[in-house]
């Protein structure tokens, strides 16, 4: 079987590799270095378990930048291609997955599109109206940042919005992939596949808000935190598991998600979900008000990121907080090995660890790792316990 993956992020790369476990997979990209890299079998994410199987596992897999080249004569097709919020229209720009579509149906109409980017709840319904010829059919992804392959290979769930024929090819697809096969799959239509996923982020995200506001009460009023939250988690119902506070939530999907839930509500009645979105805003503040009672001169940014072992600082919160920051007047100073330029959103990168440590009066770090344990009385952070 061929199948062809559009986009080469996370959410591509991850299922191209346990799709060409089996099958011969084409994975398109609009980018020829990442294309490159991949076919030098050098993964351009980094995840750790991306990089072994790309460098020391048989895979028929190869990349390009030819539309033609990854749709011709394929059988499926999974579109993981970008799907930002828009704060104009207030929803996913889903541009990019129709343009995808509309490439798939000139050059392979009868293939199964599979969605995997995020998209709104109703979305795939209105593109089956728009293309009734077109098999077209949404299942959610569930991955981490930097162990996207690990989560595709030992999936919590695998969900497909199809409960016919086709909806069973791609969990069967899915699951095959998988190193774990003893997986829950779960088989619904369209509309409900899409409001899972994002019920399911923006559950994730009222987690860390939670945890995040019990550290805000807790640092006001100079109780301990960590005696809160485990004598907490020791509910069963709560458990001792994504606890751990931070300056908010962040990266790829949770920011996203929650707002376009948010908007999906539209007329329907709710308080909580707004409360979700804002309480990220309220963390932020608190954190850099916070900051800023400290009358630093200098603030140093230890780390862009947004969660450890990830090279992702899209939507990071530590962002949140220097926007805050420069906006009552404080210099900035930024440490990331990962940044190539000399500033950064106005603030001078500065590469020598211990220069930037010298001239930082005060260092916050959203998640620890021991460079940041080092940082001594200057070290700023809500981590509680050097984990995500």
């Amino acid at each position: 079987m061929k199948i062809a993956i559009a986009g080469t992020g996370y959410v591509g790369l991850s299922n191209a590799v346990i799709l060409s476990q089996h099958h011969e997979v084409v994975a398109l990209d609009i980018n020829a270095e990442k294309v490159a890299l991949i076919n030098d079998r050098v993964s351009p994410i980094v995840d750790p378990e991306l990089s072994d199987y790309l460098a020391n596992n048989h895979l028929d897999l190869r990349a390009t930048t030819d539309p033609a080249d990854a749709y011709a004569d394929a059988d499926v097709v999974v579109i993981a291609t970008p799907t930002d919020y828009d704060t104009e229209t207030n929803f996913f720009d889903t541009s990019s997955v129709e343009k995808v579509l509309t490439d798939v149906l000139a050059h392979a109409p009868e293939a199964v599109v599979v969605i995997k980017s995020t998209i709104p709840v109703g979305f795939t319904e209105r593109l089956r109206g728009e293309h009734p010829g077109a098999t077209v059919l949404f299942s959610p992804e569930f991955l981490r940042e930097g162990r996207a392959l690990y989560d595709n290979l030992h999936p919590s769930r695998i969900i497909v919005g199809d409960t016919g024929e086709h909806g069973r090819l791609v969990a069967d697809l899915l699951l095959e992939g998988a190193v774990d096969k003893e997986v829950p799959v779960l088989l619904t239509g369209p509309t409900e596949a899409e409001a899972i996923k994002l019920f399911a982020n923006t559950y994730l995200a009222m987690r860390v808000a939670y945890f995040n506001e019990l550290d805000t009460y807790a640092a006001t009023r100079g109780l301990d935190t960590r005696q809160i939250i485990e004598g907490v988690g020791l509910d069963p119902r709560i458990g001792a598991h994504y606890n751990n506070p931070s300056f908010g939530y962040g990266g790829y999907c949770l920011p996203k998600d929650t707002r376009q839930l948010l908007a999906n509500y539209g007329d329907v009645p709710q308080t909580l979900i707004t409360a979700i979105v804002d309480a990220n805003t309220t963390r932020m503040d608190f954190i850099a008000a916070d900051i800023a009672e400290r009358h630093p001169r200098r603030v140093g940014i230890y780390r862009l990121i947004m969660k450890a072992g990830s090279d992702n600082f899209r939507a990071s919160s530590i962002q949140g907080v220097m926007s805050r920051l420069q906006a009552r007047g404080t210099e900035i100073l930024i440490h990331e090995p990962a940044l190539t330029e000399a500033t950064f959103q106005g603030a001078r990168v500065v590469r020598d660890l211990d220069q930037f440590t010298e001239l930082s009066d005060v260092i916050i770090a959203n998640r620890l790792d021991d460079a940041a344990r080092s940082f001594g009385d200057k070290l700023y952070t809500r981590d509680l316990y050097g984990r995500d």
